[in-house]
């Protein structure tokens, strides 16, 4: 594995270089171009402020912040592991012809989508300030759970962009399952509303401990449940490691499969 990371390294310059060119070729021909990145999450701020504060009311105090500081990372972890599962078969050229570690594919992608993450925090700082809720000291905890959610997402990103070469389907399969995840994980609504003979489970997703902890810094200005970011920390080093073996494993006829 330290060999592995070693020559990830080595190619460094082209790790830049296709981070470069996926956050400049997204948006590319569109009339807003780079601003889709912090219209994207507006706009879906905005449909489920408007259903779970209207239609199914929630009744939480500044429910649009509630939800902000969860969906935003959601969407890093989300975008990261779709757009990555096809990250071999769209650089299939790349793969055939010239030799390079494959697994800065899909790290270039979670790589890329942690850049508009953090571009996000333009605007949930000033949100969190304007809104009243105000930061607290909590928030140098901030980027130990960045980096626990950038570990597993690129685990899962891993994970499945290998499994893709062989098992197409699983691209689509696996945008119906975010949509399961998505309301399996307590973004919408607050933990306590989960049943207590249900509440294990919840905990069994990878994903409930980071976004209760961004909850935690920035919506209640609360310092994060330190042992249980711990674990979720663990469980994405064995996920990873178990992600880039399967990875790993499979790249050998990656260039005979696509």
């Amino acid at each position: 594995m330290l060999q592995e990371l070693k020559e990830i390294y080595r190619y460094r310059e082209m790790l830049k270089n296709l981070v470069r060119r996926d956050l400049r070729t997204r948006y590319k021909g569109s009339v807003l171009g780079f601003l889709w990145t912090f219209v994207n999450p507006l706009l879906q701020l905005a449909v489920y402020t408007i259903v779970f504060s209207t239609v199914m009311r929630m009744n939480i105090d500044r429910f649009y912040i509630f939800l902000f500081v969860t969906l935003l990372p959601w969407i890093f972890f989300s975008t990261a592991v779709q757009s990555s599962t096809s990250a071999i078969i769209s650089n299939k050229d790349l793969v055939k012809k010239i030799y390079f570690p494959r697994a800065i594919l899909p790290l270039s992608v979670v790589t890329a989508n942690l850049m508009n993450l953090l571009f996000g925090f333009v605007i949930i700082i000033p949100a969190v300030l304007l809104s009243g809720i105000g930061l607290t000291g909590a928030v140098i905890y901030l980027p130990l759970v960045i980096l626990v959610e950038f570990v597993m997402a690129l685990a899962f990103s891993l994970l499945f962009s290998g499994l893709n070469v062989y098992f197409r389907d699983l691209e689509h399969l696996l945008g119906i399952g975010m949509m399961a995840w998505f309301y399996l994980t307590p973004i919408v609504y607050p933990v306590e509303y989960i049943q207590p003979q249900l509440i294990k489970f919840f905990f069994l997703n990878p994903m409930t401990p980071i976004i209760l902890a961004f909850r935690d810094i920035l919506y209640y200005g609360a310092v994060p449940n330190l042992p249980m970011l711990g674990i979720s920390l663990l469980a994405g080093i064995l996920l990873l490691a178990f992600g880039y073996g399967v990875f790993n494993h499979l790249q050998r006829n990656f260039a005979e499969e696509i």
